[in-house]
């Protein structure tokens, strides 16, 4: 009852405000309301628009896919928002997904598999590759904070390198053994089912075991970044580096702890990208970390750094996912979805420069 007051209270002296406003500031801010939630406006009459002329995309089996999609992509997109918070980013993301995918595919593979890239190999127990896919991503981020927190590097030239360096490793181990390059297939059923076994059923719709992933996943990050310690020092640190170090704030290791973080969370996206598609190759995961950086500023992670909420990075993945299946029900062209993501990130990133300045 008390926050309805306070809710009510704030917009009635918003309104009172408008009222006192000339003409011209009323204009302004009208104009500056609407700038400022241009991204979501613009979302919000595009979905409209979808749903009128193809009623389909608001079916209950079309929702669902949906939050599937939004699932298996918000892990890799927490951990890009980290990087954000710092005021940095993560640009290897999506190749780090691919070799955990890869890795994790090739020690998963059925024993009798023709095409066995290690046919000397068992199958190995799911929670052998799940930590071992979980210390691949782990050491690939503690390379790009290292070298981001010790060098005073931008994270877009470490990560820059680190993606070259990880899709490199990518198509080198593809060729290891019997694989030849080929894509990763013929995985053990303990490992698709534990990834997208069903969940339950909504309306005879099948919800995949990932969305609880997932869930626990998002769960997990918000206590991390708004109940420990390290969470109020990563956001002290993309405030002010320099004032976070004079106030006590560790800031080289807070800075590779984001990284590490990050690289657990590509890690369990690729582990679940494996078992989700059934399929790897060199190109899985790729221009995933586009999808992860818009999803994100969407949500209202701010590149200057000190800003953005975990609740905020699943609402910008559920959306971006939401206009990307509405586009599919259009019909539109895959390689217009690469204009229209580039688009996305620019309108997005613009938008929140344009906010710091203003609050400046």
């Amino acid at each position: 009852m008390g926050e309805n007051k306070s809710l009510n209270g704030g917009l009635w002296s918003r309104f009172a405000e408008f009222k006192r406003l000339s003409g011209k500031d009323k204009r302004r801010m009208v104009s500056d309301l609407i700038f400022n939630n241009a991204m979501f406006i613009i979302i919000a009459v595009a979905i409209v628009f979808i749903a009128v002329r193809v009623p389909e995309f608001l079916s209950l089996s079309s929702i669902v896919n949906i939050v599937s999609l939004t699932a298996a992509r918000l892990p890799i997109a927490l951990g890009v928002g980290g990087a954000i918070v710092l005021s940095g980013t993560d640009i290897s993301a999506g190749r780090v997904v691919g070799l955990t995918a890869c890795i994790a595919a090739s020690l998963l593979q059925v024993t009798n598999y023709p095409k066995k890239m290690f046919p000397d190999l068992p199958t190995m127990p799911l929670i052998v590759v799940l930590l071992a896919v979980l210390a691949v991503g782990a050491v690939i981020g503690l390379i790009n904070g290292f070298f981001v927190a010790k060098f005073k590097l931008h994270p877009f030239i470490v990560t820059l390198s680190t993606q070259l360096i990880v899709f490199g490793s990518v198509l080198m181990y593809l060729m290891i053994g019997n694989n030849n390059g080929q894509t990763l297939s013929g995985l053990d059923p303990s490992y698709t089912d534990f990834v997208r076994g069903t969940l339950f059923r909504i309306g005879g719709v099948a919800v995949p075991r990932y969305v609880l992933y997932s869930a626990i996943l998002t769960v997990i990050m918000w206590f991390v970044w708004n109940k420990t310690t390290f969470g109020k020092n990563m956001f002290a640190v993309g405030s002010n580096e320099e004032a976070a170090n004079v106030s006590g704030v560790n800031v080289f290791r807070t800075i590779v702890l984001v990284f590490v973080l990050a690289g657990v969370m590509y890690a369990i996206t690729g582990f679940i990208e494996g078992g989700r598609i059934a399929s790897c190759s060199a190109n899985t995961g790729l221009n995933y970390e586009g999808d992860a950086i818009a999803a994100c500023v969407i949500g209202g992670v701010s590149f200057v750094g000190g800003t953005g909420k975990i609740g905020g990075i699943v609402t910008g993945v559920f959306l971006l996912q939401l206009i990307f299946v509405g586009l599919n029900f259009l019909s539109v062209s895959a390689n217009m979805l690469y204009i229209i993501k580039g688009l996305i990130i620019l309108t997005a990133c613009a938008i929140d420069m344009r906010k710091y300045l203003a609050r400046k």
